[in-house]
Formats: C-alpha cells, sequence, structure tokens
C-alpha cells in the first residue's frame, strides 16, 4: 500500500510534535557539532554534484576539459552540422544533446591520445607544424601556394584564432605520429586475401532465354469499359504535378558586370596583387623525416636507400624518436630551415639524398616532384585580369546592394516595387518541383545551377503570402548569389480528364497486357526446368543463349544486372526468372569459374592492400579505444545537460 502525506496530516503534526522535544534537540546539536568539528565529507560533495568537485565537463586520467573548452567544440560542431541540414533547419533539442555528446566525446577521445603520445616521449617540433600549416589545401590562394589572407578568412569562417588553431593542428600531429606506428603492422594474410580475391573475382556462367516484350503477340484491342476502368484504378499516374506561380528578384555577379569599370590602374593593381599567380617559382614535393641525431639519420636513409617504402620508414622514425613529414609543392621560402630548402632544391628527384644537418636536428630526405617555374606579363594576362578585376568589384558591389535590398525587404518593400538600379533580374512564371513549367521545359532561371536548385526549394517550403527574404548562395568555388522569392498561388495535383490521356491509358493498357502474357510464358519455363527438363526442351524453340562470364560487381556486357544477384544464390543446374526493362528472361547456372591468384597479381595485389587498409582502420579504432577505456574518463553529466540547456 502507498501512502501519500499531506500537510495537515496527523502524522505530520506528530513529527512537528516529536523534534521540538529536547531529546530530539540534543540529537540535532550534536550532528551540527559533528560537521563542523569534521567538515562535510569531499564523497558527500561528489555524490551531490554527480561525482565531480569542480564544474569540469569530464576527466580522462589527469586531464580535466574545462566547460569553456566544451563549449568552443560544440559550437563549432553544431554549426557544421547545421550547414549540412541547410540554413532553413533550426536545430531541435535531439540534434543538440546528439552533438554535445558527439563533441565530448571527441574531446575525451584526443585527451587520451594525447596523453598516450605524451607518455612514450613524441612530440611536434614548431616547424613541423608550420610545414603542415603550409599543406593544408584550405589556405591556398590562386596561385596554389600558402595566402596568408585565405588562412585568416578561413580560420574566421570556422570560428578559429590562429592560436587555437596551431595547438589543434601540434595535437593531430602527435595523434598521427601514434597511430601511424599502429597502422604500419597490420597486412591481410594470405588465407584471408585468397578467400576475399576468389569471392570478388568469382565468375559465373548461364545460358539464357529471353521474353521480350517486343516478340509478344498484340493482345485484343481493348474496349472502352476496360480502359476507363483502368485509368480510375490509376489515376496517380495522369495527375499533374503540384505547380506554384512565383516571383522572384536575382542578384548576382553576371547582373551587375555592367555597372563595374575597368581602368588601367585596376589592372596594374590586380597584376602585382596577382603577380605569384604568373611569376611561379619552382615547386618541389619531397618525403622529409627529421631525427635527433647523425647516426639515426644515417641509419634511418640506409633503410630508405635498401628499398623501404614510405609507410615503412615513417614508422622507423616515429620508434627513432623522429617526426616524418610530406612537403607537397613547396618553394624554398616555405621550407623554414635554409640548410632544409637547399637540400631539397639542389637534390634529384626519387633519390636518398645524404642527412643534412639543421638547427633543429639530421634530416632525412627523398625528393618525389619538380614543378618548373612559369612566367607571364600583364599583357599577356590582360583578359584574365579584367575579368578578375569585374568579379573582385562585382562581388564588392554585390555586399552593397545586397544590404540594401534586405533593408528594403525588412521594411515591407514588395519585389515589384525594389528600385531598378540595384542589378537585380526579375523571374515570374509557374513551375513543379523540378523547375520545369507546364510544358515540361526547364523554367527560364538565369544562374548557376546551384542559384537555381536553393531558388526552386525555398519556393516549394514557402506558403502564399509569406514575405519575401534575401536569401544567399554560395557554390563551392563560385561567386556568391543572391535571390528573393515569393509564391503567389498554389496549383494542387488534379487528374487529367480521360480525353486528354486517353491514348497513354491505351499504351499502359496494351504494355501491361503483353507483360502480363510475356510473364505467364516465363513462369511456364521456369516450372518445367525445375520440373527436370533441359532448358532448350523448355523454351519450346525459343533461341538459348550463353551468356558472358560474370562477376558480382562490375556490369558486364550482355548480362542484364537485373539477373547478377540472383545469379550468385544459384547453384549449378538450378534457374530462375527476372524481368528486365525489355522483357522477361529464364536463366540457369551452367558453371562457376573460381578465380586463380597465380594468373592476376595485380588484381590480388590490389585486394590485399584494400584489406590491410581495412585492417590497419580497425586496429586504429581499437587501439583508440583501449587508450580511451584506460584513461578512465569519467563525465560530469550535469554539466553536459547544462551545455545544450543554456545553448
Amino acid at each position: 500500500m502507498v501512502r501519500r502525506f499531506f500537510v495537515g496530516s496527523p502524522m505530520l503534526a506528530t513529527l512537528r510534535g516529536g523534534l521540538n522535544t529536547w531529546p530530539a534537540r540534543l540529537f540535532f546539536a550534536f550532528l551540527v557539532a559533528l560537521f563542523v568539528a569534521w567538515g562535510v565529507g569531499s564523497d558527500i560533495l561528489r555524490l551531490i554534484s554527480g561525482g565531480f568537485s569542480d564544474n569540469s565537463a569530464a576527466t580522462v586520467g589527469n586531464h580535466r576539459i574545462e566547460m569553456p573548452e566544451l563549449q568552443d567544440a560544440y559550437r563549432r560542431q553544431l554549426a557544421q552540422a547545421m550547414r549540412t541540414f541547410g540554413d532553413h533547419t533550426e536545430p531541435t533539442p535531439e540534434i543538440k544533446r546528439a552533438v554535445a555528446e558527439q563533441a565530448l566525446g571527441r574531446l575525451i577521445t584526443e585527451s587520451a591520445l594525447t596523453q598516450a603520445a605524451e607518455a612514450m616521449g613524441l612530440t611536434a617540433p614548431d616547424d613541423v607544424v608550420r610545414l603542415a600549416t603550409f599543406q593544408v589545401p584550405a589556405f591556398r590562394g590562386p596561385s596554389g601556394q600558402f595566402d596568408r589572407s585565405v588562412f585568416e578568412r578561413t580560420l574566421a569562417n570556422n570560428n578559429l584564432t590562429e592560436a587555437r588553431f596551431l595547438a589543434l593542428l601540434r595535437v593531430d600531429i602527435l595523434h598521427r605520429q601514434l597511430l601511424e606506428t599502429v597502422r604500419v603492422g597490420a597486412f591481410a594474410p594470405d588465407v584471408l586475401t585468397r578467400e576475399v580475391y576468389a569471392f570478388q573475382q568469382e565468375k559465373r556462367v548461364a545460358d539464357e532465354v529471353d521474353l521480350p516484350f517486343a516478340a509478344a503477340p498484340a493482345p485484343p484491342e481493348p474496349t472502352e469499359a476496360q480502359l476507363t476502368r483502368w485509368y480510375e484504378n490509376h489515376t496517380d499516374l495522369y495527375a499533374t504535378s503540384e505547380m506554384r506561380r512565383i516571383k522572384a528578384v536575382l542578384l548576382s555577379p553576371e547582373s551587375v558586370a555592367s555597372d563595374v569599370q575597368v581602368t588601367d590602374e585596376d589592372l596594374r593593381g590586380a597584376y602585382e596583387q596577382a603577380k605569384a599567380n604568373y611569376n611561379l617559382p619552382e615547386k618541389r614535393s619531397a618525403e622529409v623525416v627529421l631525427l635527433p641525431d647523425e647516426a639515426k639519420a644515417k641509419a634511418l636513409a640506409a633503410e630508405w636507400q635498401a628499398g623501404a617504402d614510405w609507410a615503412t620508414i615513417q614508422a622507423t622514425a616515429a620508434r627513432a624518436g623522429g617526426t616524418p613529414v610530406d612537403l607537397t609543392d613547396s618553394t624554398r621560402e616555405q621550407i623554414p630551415s635554409p640548410e632544409l630548402a637547399e637540400a631539397v632544391f639542389t637534390a634529384p628527384p626519387d633519390v636518398i639524398a645524404p642527412p643534412v644537418q639543421t638547427a633543429l636536428g639530421w634530416y632525412a630526405m627523398k625528393v618525389t616532384k619538380v614543378t618548373a617555374g612559369t612566367m607571364k606579363t600583364q599583357e599577356a594576362a590582360r583578359d584574365e585580369l579584367r575579368a578578375r578585376v569585374i568579379a573582385d568589384k562585382a562581388s564588392d558591389l554585390i555586399y552593397d546592394r545586397a544590404n540594401k535590398i534586405e533593408d528594403l525587404l525588412s521594411g515591407g518593400v514588395v519585389l515589384d516595387n525594389l528600385p531598378g538600379d540595384l542589378g537585380l533580374v526579375a523571374v515570374t512564371g509557374t513551375l513543379d518541383a523540378q523547375g520545369n513549367t507546364a510544358t515540361g521545359q526547364p523554367a527560364p532561371i538565369p544562374g548557376s545551377d546551384e542559384l537555381r536548385n536553393a531558388l526552386i526549394q525555398a519556393a516549394f517550403q514557402m506558403k502564399p503570402g509569406d514575405p519575401p527574404r534575401l536569401t544567399q548562395v554560395a557554390p563551392e568555388g563560385g561567386s556568391q548569389a543572391y535571390f528573393a522569392v515569393t509564391v503567389e498561388d498554389i496549383i494542387p495535383p488534379a487528374p487529367k480528364p480521360f480525353a486528354d490521356v486517353s491514348d497513354r491509358v491505351r499504351a499502359d493498357w496494351m504494355h501491361d497486357a503483353i507483360r502480363h502474357t510475356q510473364e505467364e510464358a516465363a513462369a511456364k519455363i521456369l516450372a518445367a526446368v525445375k520440373s527436370g527438363e533441359a532448358l532448350p526442351v523448355a523454351a519450346a524453340g525459343l533461341p538459348v543463349r550463353r551468356l558472358t562470364p560474370a562477376g558480382r560487381a562490375a556490369p558486364t556486357e550482355g548480362v542484364p544486372f537485373q539477373l547478377i544477384t540472383p545469379l550468385f544464390s544459384l547453384k549449378p543446374g538450378e534457374p530462375t526468372m527476372v524481368e528486365t526493362v525489355d522483357g522477361f528472361l529464364v536463366a540457369v547456372l551452367v558453371e562457376v569459374q573460381t578465380p586463380d591468384p597465380a594468373s592476376d597479381a595485380i588484381g590480388y595485389g590490389r585486394v590485399r592492400d584494400a584489406l590491410t587498409q581495412a585492417l590497419a582502420n580497425d586496429m586504429e579504432s581499437v587501439f583508440t579505444s583501449t587508450v580511451r577505456e584506460r584513461a578512465h574518463p569519467q563525465v560530469n553529466r550535469p554539466i553536459l545537460n547544462s551545455l545544450t540547456q543554456s545553448d
């Protein structure tokens, strides 16, 4: 029995009376004295706070993940998730909780790996961090070289400071040193490689009989009643698409280009700014290893000279306390050490150069690629420079005009009343969700495919009467553009009158009748083969064709893809029946061809390499999980929950 006690109950009155007695008062005084004398135990405080005596979000080994660090990771990961979902999506509480869990989980894993790497004595020197920064593709300008302005802009777009990015990169380098050592030990054994190779390369041969729709006898002419009944049972096949009548304005570099004036001074300035693009220095790629002393550098160079590949050299470097670095398309100035730069730019390609001593240690290296420098005058680049000036000025012009348009729309100005001197292109018409007009032709919407698709998607998410708002479209590698759209009317789907689609109805009825005839004929042949008849006998005079040997993955000419899956489920002599676009077919498995690895060394090697890569991934995953578990992470659940509640 469950008893509920209320404020006015006799039992509470009795308790109150008992608390007012002298024995009760003495007892509580004794408890207070104990707390004063001994203090509140830390275990009690940890129990009250969920196991934590501070405000950290989690502890991992000897490291605490503080709330600001988690907030930063959470906000960046949430922003990335929202970009994936689209700007119009508002994060739900479930999405926020999932992102917070993922952000904290990643921080815990990174902390555990960092502590493991530091315990092994691994480091990431400043010059290695600098070289790695230069190699990030996102930081390269139009010339393909590291561009400081692009670097700063990319960090700003990702809510990162330079110090924070370099710290993250240093940690990433540490982790790669640790994990590459784990991965290098992965190797696919022959017994596994043979099984996978046999599965992937096995081929099957079948005899088949075609029953194409085109060869079927014509069915009797349908009656009006049959056609009407077919139409009534399949009205969805003959309905119009939902159409929307929209009005939109577009703002793009092309729409404002005529307002841009280009002077000779602009061209000179553009050439000076992009001079590095037209006067490119020689660039080289190299595999470089920094080692602490000459003996280790010479030993590694000797191993390299003997034929070791780069993956093996990286593992050897990690064991020797060294740091491997890939220099990709670097100029002489991008290499921080003058001695190393001189060695890289004087060594012949694909030769293990003698170790080079620098202030940071000894370098062993191999040049893997040389790209010669180029030169181009301003006159030769005139057309490119003019296009660049127009694009740059148009971008600035678009930004200013977009702000004006946004202010006007926010003030209630309708699209028809926007000023005509802003470079806007007006679009009006009726279209469906695929962007086609009522006649099935693409609606004439100017601009890039990204702009067109974004406008159509926005129009089909709006209701008539929704106010227009300016939306930016920034395609990958393209120029930004803007649009604003309103929906004037929605025309719902509706069945087309029978008279308008009677020809389509008749064609569909005839095709269905032919399909039914051929399906029955194929089923009869299948049943006969299953009963023991040979395929030529069961086919009753229809031609039997031997198919090309077919594999599981790659398409085989002459073998319908619909047949592949059932073919590999058969035993020799067993039949199957499938429908294709052109008709039905009945096939009987004749032969299973088992591949011989000795006759396909390249293919066998590809399978082994793929398995090795997969095993390396698994080993890295298991190692990472083990390192994380050994760090005994503890999560402060109330703090984690407060992150999404306050966001």
